[in-house]
């Protein structure tokens, strides 16, 4: 058996509607299959992000999710309005990316980055 791909990444969200604010408003995902204390956001490429309203433990030592945006400045503003903090502002990192390092409005930690 071998894995064909990543089907999908499950985040847990205390406020589902806020969490929607975040990853439906300022990054444009679309919800694709809304269920009751669940939201399924569609990934370009065909992975899914399902956030799901439950208990949640962020923890900046666990899994982050990294998002490739157009303009990583303009997304950290759009975040911070819509509730996220910034734990490293945008950033050109050696590697050729430009980065900024988040927390989602459950205190997840997640990137976005831009690539030349």
């Amino acid at each position: 058996m071998t894995v064909t791909g990543l089907a999908r990444a499950i985040v847990s969200v205390a406020d589902l509607d806020a969490a929607l604010r975040f990853y439906r408003d300022v990054l444009g995902l679309p919800v694709v299959a809304p269920a009751p204390d669940v939201a399924m956001l569609a990934l370009p490429g065909g992975t899914d992000l399902m956030l799901h309203q439950r208990p949640s433990r962020p923890s900046d030592a666990g899994v982050a999710l990294s998002f490739a945006v157009d303009d990583v400045d303009a997304t950290v503003d759009a975040a911070v309005s819509a509730g996220c903090g910034v734990l490293d502002a945008p950033a050109d990192q050696p590697w050729g990316e430009r980065q900024a390092v988040l927390t989602d409005p459950d205190g997840h930690v997640v990137c976005v980055v831009a690539r030349p």
